[in-house]
């Protein structure tokens, strides 16, 4: 197992630097960082740290670099590293975006500003409050669902699928939960009880899934006032999407069969 130590990241993070010579060593970038502690501060603020700037380094090898290096304090969520687990999703600059993906060359010499994002209570720092999202996304049932009394024996093999009944799906099956596309929906921000586009968007991955049978559970949810019917479609949640999901898509069709069980119930 690999020593991930304090004292064993800071020697390799010298390493790094001192491979570069000096005169990489001397660049600086500056990273201007929200706090906020709920338990001892009155209000946010920023602070702002330089950072050794290396041109293969992403926003998030920065913030590690400061929680390494300057101050152990920080506060932030990250995993993979990859664009794989969605944890280190932040505003950078005003946008949502995973930090793990946000190349410190793509602002440099520019000064990053980094918060938290949008539309979500902050817990501590650039770590927001996920009760409510996880609670939106466990109402509209994503996993499949059958029919009691008609779930096939494991012994009789797996539900198979053509590449087509795949296709429908598909797309809608890459999000990987990093709330980017929350945190930039106006309707977020101005109707907290909105179920998301994310959660939508993967109500309706199993809703085109032919193997499932749970589409009139989930159309309780998905077809209600708080759902697909505050979506303004502005596309913001499909434009800020890193696995090009496309929410807003999902929203729309959604719409569209609602609308179509509505006037021709018989399709249902």
């Amino acid at each position: 197992m690999t020593d991930q130590s304090p004292g064993r990241r800071q020697s390799l993070w010298s390493s790094i630097l001192k491979t570069d010579g000096d005169s990489m060593a001397e660049q600086k970038i500056k990273l201007k960082i929200f706090r906020y502690h709920p338990d001892k501060d009155s209000e946010p603020s920023f602070q702002t740290y330089d950072v050794p700037y290396r041109e293969d380094w992403v926003v998030l090898d920065a913030i590690n670099w400061i929680k390494d290096n300057v101050d152990g304090t920080l506060t932030y969520r990250w995993s993979c590293r990859m664009g794989v687990c969605g944890s280190c999703g932040m505003m950078i600059n005003g946008t949502p975006k995973l930090s793990c993906a946000a190349f410190l060359k793509h602002y440099f010499p520019h000064p990053i500003r980094v918060e938290p994002l949008n539309n979500f209570p902050v817990e501590r720092d650039l770590v927001v409050v996920l009760d409510g999202f996880l609670h939106k996304l466990q109402s509209v049932k994503p996993w499949i669902v059958r029919k009691e009394g008609q779930e096939k024996p494991v012994s009789e093999g797996e539900y198979r699928q053509t590449p087509a009944e795949l296709a429908k799906y598909k797309q809608f099956s890459m999000c990987i939960n990093c709330m980017l596309c929350y945190a930039a929906c106006p309707v977020m921000g101005l109707e907290p009880e909105f179920l998301g586009p994310a959660a939508i968007a993967l109500g309706m991955r199993y809703n085109l899934d032919s193997r499932d049978q749970g589409r009139a559970e989930r159309q309780e949810v998905i077809a209600s006032h708080e759902a697909i019917w505050q979506c303004t479609f502005v596309g913001e949640c499909t434009v800020v999407c890193p696995k090009h999901v496309d929410p807003a898509g999902a929203i729309q069709q959604a719409k569209v069969a609602s609308m179509l069980e509505l006037v021709m119930p018989w399709t249902k």
